[in-house]
């Protein structure tokens, strides 16, 4: 195991949360005046923040529009997440696995770390971990590294100690902007070409958590 700690997104690296998230956007765009989104383009957004997203979908910069977007979206995703997220297969394992090795775990994700600390209590993994920084936490996003660069310092280690896992090229940019090594898992719409067409450096691309874990010999 060549790594100090590792770091890893949430949403489709860990946890699938969709349902919540494509109830969230088909709520608040009819409120809005707006068709609802099918759900393969909502999934497509995910690991953006919400104001990328719903600019994506719209093609609207509009920063009130956005924070409206957001105000509606909340409204009805965030109290169901807690139910609906439900783990990956292989977090678990995975997660257990690193916590007996003595190699600290952590989330760093746009999603709010409120909502992040209530899912991994719910799913009862939130001892596995050593921080969960959330998008709330963090005045510039991913792939900004600021949060990826505030949980590895936090630990006292150095950047080209820690790994960070994510299924985006935002997150493989995150780690390449840190100075992180960093594993693509295609857990999500990015696909593996996708990833090598990028250029981005990854030190590996995992299918599932199952690949990533034997891939650091855990």
């Amino acid at each position: 195991m060549p790594f100090q700690a590792v770091f890893f997104d949430f949403d489709y690296t860990l946890g699938d949360a969709t349902e919540a998230i494509v109830a969230g956007f088909q709520y608040a765009f009819p409120l809005m005046g707006l068709p609802a989104p099918d759900r393969e383009s909502v999934r497509r957004t995910v690991g953006r923040t919400l104001e990328d997203s719903y600019t994506a979908l719209t093609g609207d910069p509009a920063p009130a529009r956005q924070a409206e977007f957001r105000r509606l979206y909340t409204e009805k995703a965030n109290p169901l997440q807690v139910n609906v997220t439900r783990l990956l297969p292989g977090a678990v394992e995975l997660l257990t696995t690193l916590k007996e090795a003595g190699i600290p775990a952590g989330v760093v994700s746009t999603k709010k770390s409120v909502t992040l600390k209530a899912v991994v209590a719910a799913r009862g993994v939130d001892h596995l971990l050593c921080s969960v920084t959330g998008g709330d936490m963090v005045t510039r996003p991913k792939p900004d590294p600021q949060g990826l660069l505030a949980a590895v310092t936090a630990l006292g280690l150095a950047p080209e100690q820690a790994l960070f896992c994510g299924d985006t090229v935002i997150d493989g940019e995150t780690a390449r902007r840190a100075g992180t090594h960093f594993c693509a898992v295609l857990n999500g719409t990015t696909t593996r070409g996708d990833f090598e067409a990028s250029g981005l450096p990854a030190d590996y691309i995992a299918d599932d958590l199952w690949a990533l874990k034997a891939w650091l010999n855990l």
